[in-house]
């Protein structure tokens, strides 16, 4: 789900049919994914080489139906690679959904209620149009209104929202899922294929920057 209907792409027939013989082969830069002109700051911990980030849109299907596919990946993933997510905030409704997440963050609350707001969103038709629509969403998840209602508004989510946002501008991202890596590559559904390829073609990209 994207500001151009980027994400249409998933639903081309000729994408899906070619993605089985795309699976036997090398991914190829600009077809499978795109090496960005200019390298974006990395997030590392000490202990970490290279960094994976999945940019995502609470409201969007293909999110949700990735959502399964991402975590048993991530859970794949070599012990130097550090993975994190960022919400995108193309438009105003984007970015309640991206405060929601990192409200939730503040609160402690991000892995409890995570899965649980993509299955509120899509499995119960809740939509994400105002703090009002997200703060009522988190009381019927079992969560704290008040403080998030005040973590909402806070510095310290604003200011994660405005990082997550020139991060996503730094990758080029006009479309959702999408996976950055270690500032120099990202790839998605959409260029490789499916969402399968996606995590392949990343797992090519996470070797080739583990090498530069």
């Amino acid at each position: 789900m994207d500001r151009r209907e980027f994400s249409t792409r998933l639903a081309a027939g000729g994408l899906f049919a070619a993605a089985g013989a795309a699976r036997a082969q090398a991914p190829v830069e600009g077809t499978h994914f795109v090496r960005l002109s200019q390298r974006v700051p990395v997030q590392l911990p000490a202990d970490k080489k290279i960094e994976v980030v999945e940019f995502f849109w609470y409201e969007c299907p293909h999110c949700n139906t990735f959502e399964p596919v991402l975590e048993a990946w991530v859970r794949r993933l070599p012990p130097d690679v550090a993975f994190r997510r960022v919400p995108v905030g193309f438009s105003a409704r984007h970015q309640v959904a991206q405060k929601l997440y990192y409200a939730l963050e503040e609160m402690g609350q991000l892995d409890a209620l995570h899965r649980r707001v993509f299955q509120a969103v899509h499995g119960q038709g809740v939509r994400l149009t105002s703090e009002a629509d997200a703060t009522t969403l988190v009381g019927a998840l079992g969560g704290d209104k008040a403080r998030f209602a005040e973590l909402f508004k806070s510095f310290a989510v604003a200011t994660k929202a405005t990082k997550a946002r020139q991060l996503t501008d730094g990758y080029k991202i006009d479309g959702v899922p999408a996976l950055g890596i270690h500032g120099r590559f990202y790839t998605s559904g959409a260029l490789a294929g499916g969402h399968e390829r996606a995590v392949s073609v990343a797992d090519f990209l996470i070797a080739q920057s583990r090498k530069a």
